[in-house]
């Protein structure tokens, strides 16, 4: 395994996170707590220590199933992610959003879910037009000084709400977003425009999710409804991966892939490895045989012409994942 320190925080992560997304019974390709276990503790194994995880990933399921997996480890040795944002009670208003009193109501709920005391990086999971960001930052701040939590980060948005956040805690003196997980793959390279060059300029960590384009990028475009996710995964049609020259990129990883004896999603995450802004790619799986493949794409080495070959192809799409 390889670490590095996550943008300005001075705190060491794993260069590959395990996305939780795929623990709990939301869908009908996640997985039960006790196959999740075994992911947690394969991770562990491969010295993995970062973590994330969000309220909303089965209703708290996630959560839950993480903490527990946790449980027998050193809670020092560990940095867990998590994330409020999405509705989480139906029949509650304040469930959702990023108002003081939602953000003060979920946190102390995740905190108990994962059984922890604090949460190492409490992201805002998407921008909320209902709240004034100064309320949310405030209360943020709040929660760093009572010791729940202890860096705070966002997630996808527009790189002009990101610029005023940063400039609205620094007029403050409030807690500033240490982190961006924002939508980020070599299918998918909108966030090279603006947001990215803004993480670099401010000392931003970088964690992408998505690394692997939801499956795209991990099998010849002819396959892509050949698991049970992307046979059911809603959310893939939102995306605009083989548009824009995608499918020639996808046949160009393949193609490398191949050149290399390694798999297409190796090639995928290499590439994601190799660039400058990015900390840690946020990886979800189901299988251990997928995540040890994850780690080893550490070793894999891309020249600057192999780099070239995968992007040359890659032309504008619609911006995807803000919402």
């Amino acid at each position: 395994m390889e670490y590095t320190t996550l943008g300005d925080t001075g705190m060491t992560v794993s260069r590959i996170c395990l996305g939780c997304m795929s623990f709990g019974t939301d869908r009908e390709w996640m997985l039960e707590p006790e196959e999740s276990k075994e992911l947690i503790d394969r991770a562990i194994d491969l010295g993995i220590n970062f973590f994330d995880t969000a309220n909303v990933y089965s209703t708290g399921e996630s959560e839950e199933i993480l903490g527990d997996a946790l449980e027998g480890y050193d809670r020092d040795s560990q940095v867990v992610a998590t994330k409020v944002f999405g509705e989480m009670d139906p029949d509650n208003p304040n469930a959702s959003g990023l108002s003081r009193k939602t953000i003060e109501q979920e946190l102390d709920a995740s905190l108990d879910r994962l059984g922890m005391d604090t949460i190492d990086l409490y992201q805002t999971h998407r921008w909320d037009y209902d709240t004034p960001v100064e309320e949310t930052l405030r209360a943020l701040d709040d929660a760093v000084r009572r010791g729940k939590v202890r860096y705070i980060g966002t997630s996808s948005m527009w790189a002009h709400q990101f610029a005023d956040a940063l400039h609205a805690s620094d007029a403050l003196g409030l807690e500033r977003f240490a982190t961006m997980q924002n939508h980020y793959n070599v299918l998918y390279r909108e966030e090279e425009r603006e947001m990215l060059p803004l993480c670099e300029n401010e000392g931003i960590g970088v964690v992408p999710w998505s690394p692997l384009a939801r499956g795209v990028a991990t099998r010849p475009h002819g396959e892509i409804d050949s698991t049970t996710r992307g046979q059911t995964d809603k959310y893939l049609e939102q995306m605009s991966y083989l548009q824009g020259g995608g499918e020639e990129i996808n046949e160009r990883i393949q193609a490398l892939a191949d050149q290399k004896g390694v798999s297409m999603a190796q090639i995928s995450l290499a590439w994601l490895l190799h660039k400058d802004w990015v900390d840690a790619p946020i990886v979800g799986t189901t299988s251990v045989e997928h995540l040890e493949d994850a780690v080893e794409a550490l070793e894999i080495d891309l020249s600057e012409s192999e780099m070239e070959t995968l992007e040359e192809p890659y032309e504008p799409l619609p911006v995807a994942g803000h919402e």
